[in-house]
């Protein structure tokens, strides 16, 4: 898979349009550009070192690490959960893993948490199922990131087929996130 790779290193500048816009008018198009703008703008005001790959889209998350050159492990799934009506948090989950919900909920100290509706994790962050990252999103909800996250890893870009690949402990940092044992 043709992927092409754009390294920033948390400096200010146009990216050039994406060569795979999927299927979809041209405003579709430029939702998603707009989206991979408000990740990377927000990677940039964090200071974060970073590398774009844009692949396209792409039917699993081991073809997603593939073509990112990574292994399923470090790429980085961002999950939405919902606490209640109007408290949200993301959750960094390794690609090989899922949520443990039990101790999510015993990290969070509450006995519900939910997944939120496509439309309401839409409203909530700003991004669609499938491009969803903390970066840029149009609320600073809390981050809570599995322990097992570290050295380089890929997480999403804010578009489909758009990885940035940065440091974990970097992104950590920069999200103010609670790492913790919470997949299993």
């Amino acid at each position: 898979m043709d992927a092409r790779r754009l390294a920033r290193s948390g400096s200010r500048g146009r990216w050039p349009a994406p060569h795979h816009l999927g299927p979809g008018s041209a405003v579709e198009a430029q939702c998603e550009t707009d989206d991979m703008t408000r990740a990377t703008e927000a990677a940039d005001s964090k200071g974060l070192a970073y590398e774009v790959t844009k692949h396209g889209r792409v039917n699993s998350l081991e073809e997603a690490a593939a073509a990112r050159g990574i292994e399923p492990a470090k790429l980085i799934k961002t999950i939405v959960v919902r606490l209640s009506d109007d408290d949200y948090r993301f959750v960094l989950v390794p690609g090989d893993r899922e949520i443990a919900w039990p101790k999510l909920r015993a990290l969070l100290g509450i006995n519900r948490i939910s997944m939120p509706s496509a439309d309401t994790a839409l409203e909530v962050t700003g991004y669609v199922r499938g491009t969803i990252t903390p970066l840029g999103s149009t609320n600073a909800w809390p981050v809570i990131a599995d322990d097992r996250i570290t050295g380089t890893i890929s997480i999403g870009g804010g578009e489909h087929g758009v990885g940035m690949t940065v440091n974990a402990e970097d992104l950590l940092k920069a999200l103010d996130a609670t790492v913790a044992d919470v997949t299993d």
